[in-house]
């Protein structure tokens, strides 16, 4: 990923689970990190325990604040943007449906509305999300030609961020401009540093940390679980590839795991207390108090195999042991600063993947 070294990457969100991972791996690729965020999500987080501000040029305003956006992409002069800046979880998303559907479709509008002033050449990469597709509860994996909607609140703004999206390409940024977009698609991701609430990896870990057993209240719902550090990977593939190939420009592709990957939520858990004994769970599952949620959504991505070259690297084993270790770091090991684990992790991550990369090329 060569492409980065020496370039302004304005992250979106950087202050979030993803953004902050992003900005991390971005630091170590020899650009200068920018991040806009309006808030740190929760406390802890990854950016306060990674002290991931260290690495950044920040700036906190809110992503529905279009003047103040727009400011910021001109002062700033990115070459790549990866906006991730997002209310992002489902069952918040019916408690407060309009802040999710401005921060999610008029964030990403201000985004793409700002980049029609900047003359120069940009690459931007705006994520949305798995949860965009109309969800069937299909067995196979979604494509990127099928058609986007959604039946909760969360999955309505991100389907209505991909019209966005769509509109601007088509009325602003055509193959002769110097505006490239790429939308790149994810979902169900977990990994160290994620704090976030109503999430089934935090709250584990959490109810770990204090040796308390967690309610779970679906725990046959099946995921198709990924590190983090896979769709980032995914990210910043499709950041490098279309600032060579002009052809991608507003593209959409998935990002996910391989088709063995899908596991129950108890899978998760069973799996995370092999590495943590003290991760205890029971079954709180009752269908007359849960809002609507997915039972199966899960993506193809050989689009991106053959357009990116881009492969999912770790195995559902290999995804659980590196969640749970961060967390075990953090909580009880105390090895080494997380800052320095952290990055470990990503280098780590970054070795897994050449070497299976070599592996996949010789077969």
């Amino acid at each position: 990923m060569q492409c980065y070294s020496g370039k302004t990457i304005l992250i979106t969100g950087h202050t979030g689970f993803k953004g902050s991972w992003l900005c991390a791996w971005a630091s170590t690729l020899g650009a200068r990190v920018v991040g806009l965020s309006d808030n740190i999500p929760t406390t802890p987080s990854n950016f306060d325990v990674s002290k991931i501000g260290g690495l950044v040029e920040e700036y906190r305003t809110d992503i529905r604040d279009t003047q103040a956006v727009k400011k910021i992409i001109l002062d700033t002069q990115p070459d790549f943007i990866f906006h991730l800046a997002a209310q992002a979880l489902v069952r918040p998303s019916y408690e407060s449906p309009l802040d999710t559907i401005s921060t999610n479709a008029l964030g990403t509008a201000n985004i793409l509305d700002a980049l029609r002033f900047l003359d120069k050449q940009i690459v931007a990469i705006m994520i949305t999300s798995d949860k965009a597709y109309d969800n069937k509860e299909w067995l196979w994996g979604y494509r990127e030609t099928d058609s986007i909607g959604g039946k909760d609140p969360y999955s309505a703004s991100k389907g209505m961020a991909e019209l966005v999206i769509r509109s601007y390409v088509e009325s602003f940024f055509n193959k002769s401009q110097n505006v490239l977009v790429g939308v790149a698609r994810a979902g169900n991701v977990i990994g160290g540093g994620d704090w976030a609430a109503d999430r089934i990896v935090p709250d584990c870990v959490k109810a770990a940390s204090k040796r308390a057993e967690l309610l779970i209240r679906n725990p046959l719902a099946t995921r198709p679980w990924q590190h983090v550090l896979e769709p980032l990977s995914g990210y910043l593939s499709l950041g490098d590839e279309l600032s060579k190939n002009s052809d991608l420009h507003g593209e959409a592709f998935n990002f996910g795991p391989s088709a063995d990957q899908n596991h129950p939520v108890s899978s998760l858990i069973n799996e995370m207390a092999k590495y943590w004994d003290q991760i205890s769970w029971v079954d709180d599952s009752n269908i007359n108090q849960k809002v609507y949620e997915a039972g199966l959504l899960k993506l193809n991505c050989d689009k991106a195999n053959i357009k990116l070259k881009w492969q999912p690297t770790m195995q559902f084993e290999e995804t659980v042991y590196m969640t749970v270790n961060w967390y075990k770091n953090y909580y009880i090991n105390e090895t080494k600063s997380m800052s320095e684990f952290t990055l470990a992790q990503i280098e780590e991550y970054s070795n897994l993947a050449r070497n299976r990369n070599i592996e996949w090329a010789i077969k």
